[in-house]
């Protein structure tokens, strides 16, 4: 069961909540935006970029507009499946609240730092993130079992 699968609060009061807790903290710009696939949320801490792309469900998946009842492969009627999808889309929401805040907070009482908590999501003069970077240069470190540079040399 996903975390806040039941959770009533609207989306829109989460993205808020989100932009609060980053102000809160000390974040010196805050952006959000959306496309039909996922969300992103951007903000600035501590002189970095930090981005989250939060993946969200399409509406037309079969999890929200079919069920299975004895065996058998059934539609659900529109207004239920996208009342499911919904309720997805809060749940991933609560579930960003609940990393970004968990994230500050450890950084706040000292257990960690900006960069330690969000490195994944500090996003590079090239735009991308230091996540988006380090994963297929880790997956081949694992495959060949040889270490490899992580980051591009930008020494020269």
């Amino acid at each position: 069961m996903a975390y806040a699968s039941k959770t009533e609060v609207p989306v829109v009061k989460t993205k808020a909540e989100i932009e609060a807790i980053c102000e809160r903290y000390g974040a010196g710009q805050f952006l959000s935006g959306w496309k039909e696939d996922c969300a992103i949320i951007g903000f600035t801490m501590a002189g970095r970029q930090i981005r989250f792309i939060l993946p969200m469900p399409g509406k037309s998946d079969k999890a929200f507009t079919h069920y299975k009842q004895h065996g058998y492969e059934c539609v659900r009627k529109e207004t239920a499946a996208i009342a499911l999808w919904e309720q997805a889309c809060r749940s991933r929401w609560r579930a960003l609240l609940l990393v970004i805040k968990a994230k500050l907070e450890a950084v706040e009482i000292g257990i960690s730092t900006v960069e330690n908590e969000f490195l994944a999501n500090i996003v590079m003069p090239n735009g991308q993130t230091v996540g988006d970077m380090a994963r297929e240069p880790i997956a081949i470190a694992y495959q060949s079992g040889q270490m490899g540079n992580l980051l591009p040399d930008y020494s020269q």
